[in-house]
């Protein structure tokens, strides 16, 4: 029992040093590329009515992303303060927007979101996954 004890008590602080050592949960890359084909799959339903978005499926994503999260060390706060976090969301909506735009997707243009859209659709991606084709 004491070594048991004398264990735990020398995993406390390298379990702390671990998340402490985590970088700031906007900077993994399965998150990064989870919030960009969601901001993606929304920015494309928003601009073709032909599109809609799959909630459930969406829904069921983000908790699978929330569970990755805390199985890598994160805490609920560091997923919190991701969530909050509106100057991350603001450049990756700027990427997402530039990206579109190389693709003819601009403002206005419904038809080009619509092809981009069935594109993601097509391609079977995670932006994809995230829309359903009313048409």
């Amino acid at each position: 029992m004491k070594h048991l004890v004398l264990s735990l008590i020398l995993l406390i602080p390298a379990t702390d040093a671990v998340a402490q050592a985590l970088p700031p949960l906007h900077e993994d890359r399965r998150v990064r590329a989870s919030f960009y084909a969601a901001g993606m799959a929304d920015i494309i339903r928003n601009n073709c009515t032909e599109l809609s978005g799959r909630d459930l499926r969406g829904l069921r994503y983000a908790l699978a992303l929330r569970s990755y999260a805390f199985d890598k060390g994160y805490s609920k706060d560091d997923v919190d303060t991701l969530l909050k976090n509106e100057e991350q969301a603001e450049i990756l909506r700027q990427q997402i927007v530039r990206d579109l735009g190389r693709r003819g997707a601009t403002p206005g243009n419904e038809a080009a979101y619509c092809t981009v859209g069935r594109e993601e659709i097509e391609r079977n991606t995670l932006t994809g996954r995230l829309l359903r084709d009313n048409g």
